[in-house]
């Protein structure tokens, strides 16, 4: 009997011919059976679209559960409207002073006439004071001993100058903390007020009444304040930079210099009263090099030149402030609570002898910054009170002792007075915001007390001739402690959760998983089979539910109409898709896994979203997610031994040895976190405090460069695939991209390193060209090949030498019968699709530090493995293949230099083929650095389907759709254990450094999965299946 694909060639063969003879006899005949391939074309391509449409219901499911917790689980607080006025302090001063003058002090004696604010990103508080080696030989760092003017000035003109820790409220963004530094109120993710249109401070803040108050203000440096402060700086004097560009660590530094020393000469005294100058110099030097180099130790040194400068130029009238708005980790990031993140400094400097201790061993500044700490909201009231300005409305912070006790350390009786001043005005805010947010009593009596026992300590002290100097100290005490009172009920109360809204978001997600489930895995019918029946019954219930839902908001305008409309269509969306079901549910299979392969892929994801309860198995997923890799490897492998044929046992065992060494190979890269240290040696920088690739790691993209292409070339020709487009694909352009990838990565090495003396700006420029032409490769280039490519078959044709029983016949070669061959032929869907996992592979391995791209190679040879693993093992059809995907996916998450930390995030990444910041092209190439593992994965999950397979199988659309849904399934079941457990323990100590960035994590990856997987993978689809059929038809 003849083989089918010898039939399918001769076939081919025979069409091909009078294909030739009738195109060059001019004729344009369309036959019955081309009339028939049209029609099955019309019926998949609809087929296609609804399965888009299919898949994209459960991305907006995702996407609106998401929602909906989120909205419910970050904090929010209501911004009240009201403005502090210069003539109506809280309290009467009449005793001694004269309230409602600006120019005097509108609720106490003005100090300075003018201010010089300088703002160095990240100036953590252990980078100002000296080294003190713990142990005796302890060696210092790069950035210690480099800053010492401050330390200096505090220790030898204690009334000039101080020194303080500064600890910032997380999270420890510069946005965040801005608003912190200007407004004295406590961040939270999320500001319930007026205004939903930008990020512009609408409340009561430090600047605004400056310039109320008639003041010239001049902002010099980061672009942030500009988006804060709108319109506050006077135009003609301020120079804003951008602040996202974390490679250029000298532009906004040398920038604000250049125009802020000009300014405080006497010459321009007058053309202003407050300068507030922010350089980033030290916050990009963390964030490329990490704090323990030698670019750290000079930009500090240079930023002591600069305050030297400063102090001399100065009047004395004029207050210095030098803060840091937050701190860095070991690497050189922040975003999140860990010490280092937090602690800043402080410093403050006049020509006045102004300053005071109120003990003389405070002379010398902590050594660190567990010692004396002030917090950063405390010097919105200290500024306002020294400048004269009222102390906005919404301030908790408390006035900073050494400003106010005086240059003898003994006027206790000022320090009472501005600690009665902050305390009442704290009073007023806590009494309206009670009445905004319709607090009862028990939110406020325990403050209440505190201020009326502080009150009557100040009144018996006014009626008393003559009060000791412990009166005023112990009026101080209990102001200070009805500040510190308050402040920790607005953190409770600030700390409320909107649990309707999260409960909703997790039923969300939770049905949507169960919906997923059981149209994936458990229901008889192919899945392009009953999509035309569920799609109108589920989206007519989702209108129904809208409309409903917006006549509700009407009589209910409580509720906004956009929330009531997401509510009432997806609650009608999956009641009708349960309704669906339920008429159907006799094609409902039992909903437990009926192999051991089901099994498995359940226990991974089950166990996986339990564990996240825990907070040491959260920190420690990337050792659990390698030991389900291994777990999948042994069992791979003890399935391939047990088959049949020596081919497939061969192979299968090899391929599951082989995913075994590289999942331990890829294990050797690694990021620890803090909370891993001292069990964890992070190998994925120079060194754990650097954020720069070690020389020896700039061969590792030279190697995959010489190596990976032979790989995936090396599964082509185990098929006899490569030929046509892969040889293009996989040979030239994968091979060209990885080596100008590598030529990439030493550029940038050699920039950081100062290897090559030439200008900076064309060592950049060159590396933006570079990087352009390799996107330019993966997007152009491999996109165009992979939509207009044939498939990857050849035909190949010889002459038969037959001979008959009764001799030879000698014949002339137009005589023998021919032998046809495609060459291609067993795996004709899976070579063809595999060329746009190329093209991701290209771009993806570019946005990779070094060993970030060594690890996507492994991924890449990996997924192959896997590929010829459930082909040898028949598991196409199994859960086993998307889940092992996405673990694989999560665990090169881990490997590439990330964490479930909003420190890890690569923000340089922005930067690789661009001078600045573009927008959406800079978001989304941080997107693809930081989840370029899962979007990988994610890209090749129609090859669970498509991996040799025969070219006219049916229902291979149906296949793909499986293989997509549960793919996008396990990523949901992981979002609905982190979203759980977050909502769970919403007061744990550990959420907002452990919990909740899984949370946002877990959340970001299902979206972006979703995306990807519907958007590239099923959507690719369309263009790989048609063109397979274009050459072998439909079944």
């Amino acid at each position: 009997m003849q083989p089918e694909y010898e039939r399918i060639a001769e076939d081919f063969a025979r069409a091909k011919t009078l294909r030739n003879e009738e195109d060059a006899a001019g004729l344009k005949t369309i036959t019955d059976d081309a009339r028939v391939k049209q029609k099955k074309d019309l019926r998949f391509k609809v087929s296609h679209g609804l399965l888009l449409a299919f898949l994209t219901w459960f991305f907006l499911l995702h996407a609106v559960g998401i929602y909906f917790f989120t909205r419910g689980f970050l904090l929010t607080r209501l911004v009240l409207e009201h403005k502090s006025r210069c003539a109506s302090p809280p309290i009467d001063v009449l005793g001694w002073h004269s309230p409602g003058s600006a120019s005097e002090g509108c609720w106490h004696p003005k100090t300075f006439e003018k201010a010089v604010v300088i703002i160095i990103d990240a100036l953590r508080y252990d980078f100002t004071v000296p080294f003190q080696p713990r142990k005796a030989e302890a060696a210092p760092n790069q950035y210690h001993d480099a800053l010492p003017v401050l330390y200096e000035t505090a220790i030898q003109q204690p009334n000039h100058a101080f020194l303080l820790p500064f600890i910032a409220d997380p999270p420890t963004t510069t946005l965040q903390r801005l608003k912190g530094l200007t407004t004295g109120t406590l961040p939270t993710f999320i500001d319930a007020g007026s205004n939903f249109a930008g990020t512009a401070i609408e409340e009561d803040n430090l600047v605004a009444q400056l310039r109320d108050a008639g003041k010239t203000l001049v902002h010099l440096g980061d672009d942030t304040w500009h988006s804060l402060f709108p319109g506050y700086f006077d135009a003609n004097l301020t120079h804003k930079y951008d602040s996202f560009n974390v490679w250029d660590l000298h532009t906004v530094d040398n920038g604000v210099t250049e125009h802020l020393l000009p300014l405080l000469t006497p010459g321009n005294s007058s053309k202003w009263d407050v300068i507030f100058g922010h350089y980033l110099g030290v916050d990009h030097a963390g964030h490329r090099y990490g704090p323990d180099h030698p670019a750290m130790k000079a930009k500090l040194q240079q930023m002591d030149e600069l305050l030297r400068q400063v102090m001399t130029l100065l009047d004395d009238r004029t207050l210095l402030v030098v803060m840091g708005d937050h701190g860095m980790d070991a690497k050189g990031d922040h975003g999140g609570e860990s010490d280092d993140e937090v602690e800043a400094a402080l410093w403050m400097y006049s020509k006045k002898t102004i300053f005071g201790r109120t003990r003389p061993a405070f002379i010398e500044p902590p050594a660190t910054a567990k010692e004396r700490p002030l917090g950063q909201i405390d010097i919105v009231s200290t500024l306002s009170l020294l400048l004269g300005m009222p102390i906005p409305f919404n301030n908790l912070g408390a006035p900073i002792v050494e400003a106010f006790i005086g240059s003898d350390s003994n006027d206790w009786t000022n320090l009472a007075r501005v600690a009665r001043l902050t305390a009442a005005q704290i009073n007023m805010y806590q009494h309206e915001y009670a009445l905004a947010r319709g607090l009862d009593s028990s939110a406020t009596t325990r403050p209440l007390v505190l201020w009326d026992a502080a009150e009557h300590m100040w009144n018996t002290s006014a009626d008393s001739n003559k009060p000791k100097l412990t009166t005023f100290q112990d009026i101080h005490l209990a102001f200070s402690n009805y500040q510190k009172c308050t402040l920790s009920i607005c953190r409770e109360l600030w700390a409320r959760f909107d649990v309707p809204s999260m409960v909703f978001g997790i039923l969300v997600l939770a049905a949507t998983v169960v919906l997923q489930l059981i149209l994936s895995r458990n229901v008889s019918e192919d899945i392009p089979t009953f999509i035309p029946s569920f799609l109108p019954k589920t989206f007519k219930y989702c209108g129904f539910g809208a409309a409903t839902a917006s006549v509700l908001c009407i009589f209910l305008p409580v509720v906004p109409l956009m929330h009531g409309l997401l509510f009432g269509a997806v609650s009608g969306g999956l009641a009708g898709s349960f309704t669906w079901l339920f008429r159907r549910r006799s094609l409902i299979n039992t909903l437990l896994p009926d192999t051991i392969w089901g099994w498995l892929a359940a226990v991974f994801t089950i166990s996986q979203s339990i564990g996240f309860a825990s907070n040491s198995y959260t920190i420690w997923e990337d050792e659990i997610l390698m030991f389900f890799l291994c777990t999948f490897g042994m069992m791979a492998l003890s399935s391939s031994l047990r088959q049949t044929q020596l081919t497939e046992r061969s192979l299968g065992s090899y391929h599951s040895i082989l995913f075994l060494l590289l999942t331990r190979l890829a294990s050797l890269s690694r990021l620890c976190r803090e909370e891993q240290m001292p069990y964890c040696k992070s190998t994925y920088y120079a060194s754990a405090t650097s954020s720069t690739s070690a020389p020896w790691q700039l061969f590792i993209p030279f190697v995959s460069a010489l190596v990976l292409p032979d790989i995936i070339k090396s599964f082509y020709k185990g098929t006899r695939s490569y030929v046509g487009s892969a040889v293009f694909l996989i040979g030239v352009a994968l091979r060209l991209g990885l080596l100008l990838t590598a030529i990439f990565w030493t550029l940038d090495a050699a920039d950081d390193g100062d290897w090559i003396k030439m200008d900076k700006s064309i060592l950049k420029t060159s590396r933006v060209i570079i990087a352009q032409f390799i996107l330019a490769i993966a997007v152009a280039a491999g996109g165009t090949t992979f939509a207009l490519a044939q498939p990857c078959v050849s035909i190949e044709t010889s002459q038969q030498n037959q001979s008959p029983s009764n001799g030879p016949v000698k014949r002339s070669d137009s005589e023998r019968p021919q032998s046809v061959t495609i060459l291609g032929y067993a795996n004709v869907h899976g070579s063809r699709y595999y060329l746009l996992v190329i093209s991701w592979l290209v771009a993806i391995v570019l946005v990779q530090k070094p060993m970030g791209g060594g690890a996507i190679g492994l991924l890449a040879w990996q997924t192959l493995s896997l590929l010829e693993v459930i082909d040898t093992n028949d598991l196409s059809q199994s859960a086993i293949g998307p889940i092992v995907l996405g673990l694989l996916g999560s665990f090169h998450f881990f490997k590439t230099g990330h964490q479930a930390t909003l420190s890890s995030i690569q923000w340089e990444s922005a930067f690789i083929p661009l001078h600045t910041i573009r927008y959406p092209w800079s978001p989304l190439l941080v997107v693809l650095n930081t989840y370029g593992a899962q979007i990988l994965t994610a890209v090749a999950v129609p090859l669970i389907a498509l991996w040799k397979q025969h070219p006219r199988k049916e229902g291979l659309l149906g296949d793909v759709a499986k293989a997509a849904t549960t793919h996008m399934l396990y990523y949901a079941v992981i979002s609905l254990a982190t979203t759980t457990w977050a909502g769970w323990l919403r007061r744990h100590l550990m959420l907002y450094r452990i919990f909740s960035p899984r949370f946002m994590m877990g959340a970001t990856v299902l979206l972006v999965v979703d995306f990807v997987t519907i958007v590239i993978g099923v959507a690719g689809i369309r263009w790989n299946i048609l063109s397979v059929t274009e050459v072998f038809g439909w079944a």
